[in-house]
């Protein structure tokens, strides 16, 4: 792949850029919803019963109700609440809702269909400004067929990921730095891994000052992290904690030492192997980041997705127990589009092969009550 300051973008016709992409979209959700809807219907459910289910619920419950004021106690279980999840999805939920007066799994199913299919757009294009059309595609469908792709078929916030982090890095390829800034200010309303877009937009900045002398390009990363701080000024106001976010993920959801997932990861799979299904796939996803990692490190010149990839894993290896999950490894998605559209042939074709195997297995494993995607 090519350096994002020293060549021209690419030029081919808007038509092919946009089915290819949308058309592997539509096959990727197709394949998904087909393997789900078969798992509801011999367990006599509603597919609707996973597309919802996990945080799903959560985010539907805000959109619906707003957030709660407090924590509630803990009373021998973990305290969960819904302050522990971000705004964005459930606020794209509720203006659909308010738009079309859906069902609410309805407009949440909406929002990211539409985020997913418009992500996988720009995603591509992202691609095809350094690599070839057919390159572009192998990327862009290691993505949406990837170990944890059952969650952009499902009420979360992955496929806006897709969208918004696709959209800042193009946007800092192209030098648009206002747009770049809107999107990863969106990224930061979305998740805390989010946060993680402000390191390739002050990467962008400092070179694009360092080489052109283009101040502007501060409006960047001083865009970037406003999403966060308007969802923590709302939680100030809201709730008397400008902290309260992370009070509610120690009550509820993530306590223990920080930066100790990955080794309690590796732990409980080197003493149960794969009888015990998290630690397994948390600490297989964790190899294989490291080979992307390497890969992308020496074959591609697009320092700001591998800036961005790097700051993604570095936010699950500070986590008491997620470490680099299935999940945070689509969340790093440049790693896999950037191996996917650089990888010899044969190489991706297994890789593929061990992506889709993996992708069917952990969309099953999502449907009981054993495996948190």
């Amino acid at each position: 792949m090519t350096n994002e300051s020293s060549v021209p973008v690419h030029r081919h016709p808007l038509w092919s850029s946009v089915a290819t992409p949308l058309g592997l979209y539509v096959v990727a959700r197709g394949v998904m919803l087909l393997l789900l809807g078969s798992v509801a219907r011999a367990r006599n459910y509603d597919i609707g019963h996973y597309l919802r289910a996990w945080d799903g619920k959560w985010y539907l419950l805000i959109a619906r109700t707003g957030y709660a004021t407090h924590i509630p106690p803990g009373s021998g279980n973990p305290a969960q609440s819904d302050l522990g999840f971000f705004p964005l999805l459930p606020l794209l939920i509720r203006g659909m809702h308010a738009l079309t007066h859906l069902g609410w799994l309805t407009c949440g199913e909406l929002v990211i269909t539409m985020a997913g299919a418009a992500g996988s757009v720009v995603l591509w294009q992202f691609l095809r400004d350094q690599v070839d059309a057919a390159a572009s595609t192998r990327g862009l469908a290691l993505v949406l067929f990837s170990p944890a792709a059952v969650v952009l078929s499902m009420v979360y916030s992955e496929s806006l990921f897709l969208l918004f982090v696709s959209l800042t890095l193009l946007s800092l390829r192209r030098r648009r730095w206002f747009v770049a800034g809107l999107s990863a200010a969106a990224t930061s309303a979305l998740d805390p891994v989010g946060m993680a877009i402000v390191i390739p937009c002050v990467w962008a900045a400092y070179g694009a000052i360092r080489e052109r002398g283009e101040w502007r390009a501060l409006v960047a990363p001083l865009l970037a992290p406003v999403g966060l701080l308007w969802f923590f000024t709302y939680l100030w106001r809201h709730t008397g904690s400008f902290f309260e976010w992370f009070h509610a993920q120690r009550a509820g959801w993530q306590s223990g030492p920080l930066g100790t997932g990955i080794f309690y990861n590796a732990g409980k799979f080197a003493a149960h192997f794969f009888a015990d299904q998290n630690p397994a796939a948390k600490s297989l996803a964790f190899l294989v980041a490291i080979g992307l990692v390497w890969w992308v490190a020496r074959h591609d010149h697009a320092p700001v997705a591998l800036a961005y990839a790097l700051a993604v894993l570095a936010c699950g290896a500070l986590s008491p127990i997620i470490g680099i999950s299935p999940r945070l490894l689509l969340r790093a998605f440049p790693l896999l589009a950037i191996a996917g559209a650089t990888l010899p042939q044969p190489r991706y074709n297994q890789l593929m092969a061990g992506s889709l195997l993996s992708m069917s297995c952990l969309a099953v494993m999502s449907t009981s009550a054993h495996w948190t995607p």
